[in-house]
């Protein structure tokens, strides 16, 4: 920031070097007529007054360049920062703000919202200084001519700037509804664009036209609303500056006729009075940039103070993590919404543990606690007998391999996407990972193999095949505890048997959490629990829970018959 204060201190000596030159010219026209009138008084012809002239609109005109790329740039240097700003804040945010938060509305903040604050802070702030200079050197020059004829020619501007001050007001608020209304516009896109497969499965095209299109007319009224007070602002900025002209017409024309005063001293106030025009104009102008950046700008300061609920401990433990997991009576809810309640859970190093359940029984959120993508209170997860909450969030997450019930692939390669929890990582690792995974005969067939772009989302992939590069992704990083939820969901049973076979031979002497829907992918664990509601209803070994004849052993007779029936 210290270079861009700079620059605007640079930016403001070459605003006053171009408007000195710009002054300068009334003033050297005033003592040109001077010079017709009294002929070798000053000792120069008009020939002479017009060669200074020249030379001080060229001067103006070179330095008026420096001035605008100065200014112009410290707006665009201080977009780039709070871009940067912005994107680092937005990492730091966790789970429970990107829940709350619209992709669209984020998108919009990173454009739409960044433009008008540099449009404020490059063009705003260099016609705010040239404004200011020009009304001060402007008006001292025709104080210096005529008090008298100077207070004339502002009687129009405190009417004036009441007018406007009380519009800028409605303008603020207008522009803050069009920049929401932008916002739901891009996030109708962002959604329509992602959902395109439902959309045309459904045939949905009408309907979400015409729900685009009921959005696009609010922002278009917004928008009209807003042009209209801008429209009646300018006018009036504009009727101040030729009443001000009428004035000045009326009666310095008539004490020039009075001989009270020179037909030079006339003219270069005039020329003066003429300079204020287009920053009056501007002035309006500014106001309305200064409303939209402002209101744009309290938009961005929404993400830049957000605070992320989960946090870095003020003094993190050191620890190694070896794998030993304990939870105790542990609740937790979204918001208001309770999911889990008094979970209480011990797994010890090595331990495979299975969590199965029905849909919202609470499996996903408990499995996301342990790396704490949401707030955990202290005394509740234990990680070797250490508090999560007093891990540094780097330690934790790097220990713990995740695999998310949703696979996201980046628009990379397929190796890039298996490689990216793991810096540094070699080909022959990403390989031996896809292996483990089941996923290396899939790229293998690929005519560009490991170097096949995926593109967005992994749209050029399975759904099987995500989950799998999703495995690999998290075997790369040789975790000492691995969290695979629901990770099976999208292949089929054969392919469920390689993979199951492969990680049995990874799993080693690590902690392993499994969650799934299909039994068969807990069957070597040595331990299972099942949820229900938020809470552990049922735990112990595949054939304990058979012999208990409850939910699990209803959940294995209805699998079986299934596959019966699909086998049959």
């Amino acid at each position: 920031m210290t270079a861009c204060r700079g620059a605007y201190c640079t930016g403001f000596l070459w605003l006053l070097g171009t408007n000195t030159f710009a002054l300068l010219i009334p003033w050297l026209l005033k003592l040109a007529i001077d010079s017709l009138e009294m002929p070798g008084i000053s000792g120069h012809g008009p020939a002479w007054y017009a060669a200074l002239i020249m030379v001080a609109a060229l001067l103006q005109g070179v330095i008026r360049i420096f001035s605008r790329t100065t200014l112009l740039n410290a707006g665009r240097r201080i977009e780039y920062m709070i871009r940067e700003d912005l994107y680092a804040k937005l990492l730091e945010l966790d789970l429970p703000f990107f829940s709350r938060e619209r992709t669209g509305d984020i998108m919009s903040r990173l454009a739409n919202d960044l433009t008008n604050v540099r449009m404020l802070l490059g063009f705003g702030m260099l016609n705010v200084i040239n404004t200011a200079i020009v009304y001060l050197a402007a008006l001292s020059l025709m104080g210096h001519i005529s008090v008298q004829l100077t207070l004339f020619a502002i009687i129009p501007f405190p009417l004036t700037i009441f007018v406007v001050k009380r519009m800028s007001a409605t303008m603020f608020r207008r522009s803050q509804i069009v920049q929401e209304e932008l916002s739901r516009l891009t996030s109708k896109v962002e959604e329509n664009v992602s959902a395109a497969t439902v959309i045309k499965s459904y045939c949905r095209e009408y309907a979400e036209t015409a729900a685009f299109a009921s959005i696009s007319s609010s922002y278009l009224e917004s928008n009209m609303a807003m042009a209209r007070v801008r429209g009646a602002m300018i006018p009036i900025m504009a009727a101040s500056g030729a009443m001000g002209t009428l004035i000045v017409l009326f009666v310095g024309g008539s004490r020039v006729i009075a001989g009270e005063l020179t037909l030079g001293d006339f003219v270069a106030f005039n020329g003066y009075l003429a300079m204020l025009v287009w920053p009056t104009l501007m002035l309006a102008w500014i106001l309305n940039l200064m409303q939209r950046g402002a209101a744009s700008m309290s938009r961005l300061n929404q993400v830049l103070e957000a605070k992320a609920s989960v946090r870095e401990p003020s003094q993190p433990e050191e620890t190694n993590i070896g794998g030993t997991i304990e939870i105790r009576d542990l609740s937790f809810a979204y918001g208001s919404s309770p999911i889990l309640s008094q979970i209480s859970l011990t797994i010890t190093k090595g331990m495979r543990l299975g969590i199965v359940g029905p849909i919202g029984s609470g499996k996903s959120s408990l499995v996301r606690l342990i790396p704490r993508l949401y707030p955990v209170a202290d005394g509740h997860i234990f990680l070797d007998g250490v508090d999560i909450n007093r891990i540094s969030l780097g330690t934790l997450r790097h220990a713990i391999g995740f695999v998310p019930q949703e696979s996201f692939l980046f628009s990379r390669t397929i190796g890039d996407n298996i490689a990216y929890g793991m810096a540094g990582a070699t080909g022959e690792d990403i390989r031996n990972s896809a292996r483990m995974s089941g996923i290396a005969p899939d790229i293998e067939r690929f005519a560009d193999g490991y170097d096949t772009l995926v593109g967005e989302r992994g749209v050029t992939l399975s759904g099987g095949q995500k989950q799998r590069a999703a495995i690999a992704r998290a075997l790369l990083k040789n975790p000492s505890i691995l969290i695979l939820d629901d990770p099976l969901s999208a292949v089929d049973a054969r392919t469920e048997e390689d993979i199951l076979a492969n990680l049995a031979a990874y799993y080693g002497e690590r902690t392993v959490i499994i969650v799934s829907h299909r039994l068969s992918a807990l069957r070597d664990c040595t331990m299972i629990v099942v949820m229900d509601e938020g809470r552990i209803v049922e735990q112990g070994s595949h054939e304990e829970l058979l012999v208990l004849q409850g939910r699990y052993a209803a959940i294995h007779r209805e699998q079986q018959l299934r596959r019966e029936i699909e086998g049959y």
